[in-house]
């Protein structure tokens, strides 16, 4: 009996090390593949070939977007700036595109994930009609910015305050708006919690953001892998443990709800009610979160992901320009 218990255990023992080996060889591939750049198999290698779930979707705003492609190009001129640990940032600034500009208002447009500032080129180019000066930063890791991971918002929070104070430096009665899209809204709704923010920034956009970085892994690992839950934590769980070690972040403490808890700025929250790749329950988990009592949410029921400008641009643009005169007296 004593032997044949120690076998069941024995045998416990290696099934579990060997589940644990497996667990483990998947989340360091799957932290490769979202994470690492530099990686042989890596989201961004395969970027050209992945099916972008909103190619399809119908435009509104088609010939918006041409011309608004067409002016950055035209108008972009090239920032540099030093992250805090060393690595060299880009981005693009854009004058006021119109005859007068308004005192002392400055823009800053966040991308997404895999993405590049040109995608922020109608939001710049808007900002920039009413008079602001816009910024449109690559993130670490993307476009012409140095790094191997990506930040998933966490990193580039900290990236985004220099950035600030750039402006800040150069015009000490700068006001500035934050927004952002995706991965784009999670540094910005990370970076309006930090306690160092400079009151210089005024107030802040979210579209289609996530609410953390581990409910956004979990809920892919659940939505597209089709992973019940208690197979998806484990495997969100080791990812979020590799993540540390490589990249310099967990998953749990990248939040955007608990950055939320920290800010006083006005906030406006966007989000589409078709998105498939950000859950549309992160408007009101991040709306409720949000410690500001000048807060809006928007919910742009057809949208899909990052889509709510192009499905609804009327309504949109409606929202979004009242709340930004407002908020900065235009």
């Amino acid at each position: 009996m004593a032997r044949h218990a120690s076998r069941i255990i024995v045998g416990t023992g290696i099934a579990a090390s060997a589940l644990a080996g497996i667990t483990y060889a998947i989340a360091n591939y799957l932290v490769s593949f979202a994470l690492d750049t530099q990686a042989k198999h890596s989201a961004f290698d395969e970027q050209a070939q992945r099916v972008d779930s909103s190619a399809s979707a119908a435009r509104l705003d088609v010939q918006e977007e041409e011309d608004a492609a067409n002016w950055f190009d035209q108008s972009k001129q090239p920032v540099v700036v030093s992250s805090e640990d060393g690595l060299q940032l880009h981005g693009w600034l854009f004058d006021p595109d119109r005859s007068s500009s308004a005192p002392h208002c400055y823009a800053i447009c966040c991308h997404g994930y895999t993405g590049e500032p040109s995608e922020m080129a109608k939001y710049a180019h808007r900002f920039a009609k009413l008079g602001f000066t816009v910024l449109t930063p690559a993130l670490r890791a993307h476009e012409l910015s140095e790094g191997r991971y990506v930040g998933m918002g966490w990193l580039d929070r900290r990236d985004l305050m220099c950035w600030i104070n750039l402006i800040v430096a150069s015009d000490d009665q700068a006001r500035i708006l934050l927004m952002g899209r995706s991965m784009g809204a999670a540094a910005v709704m990370m970076t309006v919690g930090e306690p160092d923010l400079p009151r210089n920034v005024v107030a802040a956009i979210e579209d289609c953001g996530y609410t953390s970085v581990w409910d956004q892994f979990l809920d892919v690992a659940r939505s597209f892998y089709h992973l019940p839950g208690f197979i998806a934590r484990p495997f969100v769980a080791a990812m979020s443990a590799i993540a540390q070690s490589r990249a310099g972040y967990e998953f749990q403490e990248a939040s955007c709800e608990s950055s939320l808890r920290h800010t006083t700025i006005p906030m406006l929250f966007i989000h589409g009610g078709d998105d498939d790749f950000v859950s549309p329950k992160s408007l009101d988990r991040l709306f409720d979160a949000c410690a500001s009592i000048d807060r809006q949410k928007l919910l742009i029921p057809t949208a899909g992901h990052s889509m709510s400008a192009a499905t609804a641009p009327i309504m949109y643009w409606r929202t979004v320009g009242n709340f930004v005169k407002r908020i900065f007296h235009l």
